[in-house]
């Protein structure tokens, strides 16, 4: 079974235009990435929602699940592994990004098979910068969409932001909709905002949810200047129904509850990331202060050794030499060529 649209090979040069040009950051949209069979196929063999892949980042269980052993799901998708760590398809992403030595994760640290369900949303965030395990550099995120139904107005259309702390209005925003076989490729750096707005189903769709395959490539190094950072989300505005004069409504009104909810989670989350890191910081300043006095007491040590045997070392310094040169005159060449005559002369003694 073919795997990769001919012309998705074929455009590779084009999308390499579109990739670099494209504001507010590198990326590209391409449709028809894979053939309709191998597509197909991977929606077919889409795991179901389960809760235990569900827990988000503040270990509550969410509407998000993600199946990161990808092999283990179905023939296609460990066809579709095998497709994506191969030369192959390595060069055919790079000649898209530009990006070169990109390396795949047989992890799927956060990326393999998304699930997100009615009323879950993604806050603009930019990605951590480095692999946990591997300590390699992110630079790619590659997302392949498998929803045959989905309308823009249901949300959960993905979007690129050139600022998200900027207002809605003065910052620029690209949406996306997670069609069927459409591929979504953006670089990954420090300005690389993306997330998607909440999803709502109508109550005749309530069944479907937002299916997507994550794929994150990385580097040995980088020449771009990006600092270590972990995610990093920033939490959305309040909607535009919520005006000065108009009535609070219900759904306004849990709206603001949620979005104070969501930001005290990640405000509690960073404290204690900050706390931890305060902890090995004051441990390690212990540390490094018992090992400069360790080192101060060792070297006080060897000054009083050093002038205690001063005359010791005085007295054998001669003895040294003088061994030194008897070495030096062993190892000579007229040394070597008068031994069997001083072997004579010692017969004859």
């Amino acid at each position: 079974m073919k795997i990769i649209n001919p012309s998705t090979i074929d455009q590779k040069e084009q999308v390499n235009k579109r990739f670099v040009n494209n504001k507010p950051f590198k990326h590209v949209v391409i449709d028809n990435f894979f053939t309709s069979e191998f597509c197909q196929k991977l929606l077919d063999d889409f795991p179901d929602f389960d809760k235990k892949l569900a827990t988000n980042e503040n270990g509550d269980v969410g509407g998000k699940a993600v199946h990161e052993h990808v092999s283990e799901i179905s023939d296609a998708y460990k066809k579709l592994d095998e497709l994506v760590k191969s030369e192959e398809f390595l060069k055919l992403v790079e000649g898209f990004t530009g990006i070169k030595n990109l390396q795949y994760d047989p992890h799927y640290f956060g990326g393999g098979t998304h699930n997100n369900l009615h009323g879950q949303d993604l806050d603009p965030h930019v990605d951590f910068t480095h692999h946990p395990l591997t300590g390699l550099h992110r630079r790619m995120n590659l997302i392949v969409y498998l929803n045959k139904e989905w309308d823009k107005s249901w949300g959960g259309n993905i979007e690129l932001h050139k600022n998200p702390r900027l207002q809605p209005e003065e910052d620029e925003i690209i949406s996306v909709e997670p069609l069927f076989n459409r591929a979504v490729i953006f670089e990954t750096n420090d300005i690389s905002w993306h997330g998607f707005p909440r999803i709502n189903l109508p109550e005749d769709k309530k069944h479907l949810s937002r299916k997507s395959f994550a794929l994150y490539y990385y580097t040995d190094s980088r020449q771009d200047e990006v600092k270590p950072h972990s995610t990093i989300y920033v939490e959305r505005h309040l909607s535009n129904k919520i005006k000065v004069g108009e009535p609070l409504t219900e759904e306004n009104l849990q709206e603001i509850k949620i979005l104070l909810a969501r930001r005290d989670q990640h405000l509690e989350r960073l404290y204690g990331y900050i706390t931890s890191l305060t902890e090995e910081t004051i441990g390690l300043k212990y540390l490094l202060q018992q090992n400069e006095s360790e080192f101060t007491a060792k070297l006080l040590e060897e000054a009083q050794e050093t002038d205690n045997n001063e005359r010791v070392i005085e007295n054998t310094g001669r003895e040294l030499l003088l061994q030194k040169r008897v070495k030096e005159l062993e190892q000579s060449t007229s040394w070597k060529i008068t031994r069997p005559l001083r072997k004579l002369v010692r017969l004859f003694k």
